[in-house]
């Protein structure tokens, strides 16, 4: 028997095909909104990720959902930003060593730029932001973490740039604390939260 009251509550669209993700959002959001991922709506297309500005990469995906499927939508994109390397990574993040690149790729190129710089001059930041449209309006919330680049990768938690992240505050990087913890100070969780808070006073 289908859960009717589920089926009446306004969709939302998360622009991930990450299923994990999405079921987050739709723990936090309990009753009020009916999460959904791209794999949900069969949005299987690539979505090119073309602006100069993370709130531009979030602003492209969020409108092709909503443009392309009728359905209200928030996408998400995440940069490093280094200070030493004057903001870089940036919005090239997940591609700092080339469109192939991974995280070891990544990480390494990273280290490799910082190389010679004390621990002092390493200050660095996540940044999420978060794009909404519904009903054809757009708005805009963010998170961020700040903290610095680690000499070295240190943990195996996580994923992407985690073992060379220390959030501020901390001597340990984001590699060595566990989700729960990380979810807390996290510039995503953060920006996750900021949405949230938004859907929930306007439902």
């Amino acid at each position: 028997m289908k859960d009717v009251k589920n089926q009446e509550l306004p969709i939302l669209v998360f622009a991930t095909h990450n299923a994990n993700k999405a079921l987050e959002v739709q723990h936090m959001l309990g009753d009020a909104y009916r999460i959904k991922s791209l794999s949900d709506i069969g949005c299987h297309e690539e979505i090119a990720e073309t602006a100069s500005t993370l709130k531009g990469n979030a602003l492209i995906k969020a409108r092709h959902v909503y443009d392309n499927y009728g359905m209200d939508c928030f996408a998400d994109d995440t940069g490093l930003e280094v200070d030493a390397l004057e903001g870089a990574p940036g919005v090239r993040t997940a591609r700092y060593a080339g469109e192939e690149a991974n995280a070891q790729l990544n990480m390494k190129k990273l280290l490799e730029a910082l190389s010679g710089v004390n621990l002092e001059a390493r200050s660095a930041r996540f940044r999420t932001v978060i794009c909404m449209v519904r009903g054809g309006e757009v708005q805009y919330v963010e998170g961020v973490c700040e903290g610095h680049i680690a000499l070295e990768p240190i943990g195996v938690k996580g994923f992407g740039y985690d073992p060379v992240f220390c959030p501020e505050g901390e001597r340990i990087t984001f590699a060595e604390i566990s989700a729960v913890a990380k979810n807390e100070i996290s510039h995503r969780g953060k920006a996750i939260r900021s949405m949230v808070r938004e859907l929930l006073a306007k439902s």
